[in-house]
C-alpha cells in the first residue's frame, strides 16, 4: 500500500491539485483520498480505482502463480 500512497500523492501534487480538489474530480470522499494516502490497508478497491482512473491506471487481482513467472 506504501507505493500506492505514494504514487497518488505524487501524481495529485503534480497536477497541483489539493486533496479536496482531487477528491471532487475523481468522486470520491475527501477520507477516502487521504486514507489511501496515508497507506491504509481497508480500502474499497472500486474506490481506489476511480482515484486511479484519474491516471490510466487500474488495480486488478493478480495471480501470485503470474507473479512468479
Amino acid at each position: 500500500m506504501k507505493r500506492l500512497a505514494e504514487f497518488v500523492k505524487d501524481r495529485r501534487k503534480e497536477v497541483k491539485l489539493t486533496q479536496e480538489e482531487f477528491a471532487e474530480r475523481t468522486g470520491v470522499a475527501l477520507t477516502v483520498i487521504r486514507k489511501i494516502e496515508q497507506g491504509k490497508t481497508n480500502l474499497n478497491m472500486d474506490k481506489i480505482n476511480l482515484v486511479l482512473k484519474m491516471f490510466g491506471h487500474e488495480l486488478a487481482p493478480v495471480n501470485s502463480k503470474e507473479l512468479a513467472e
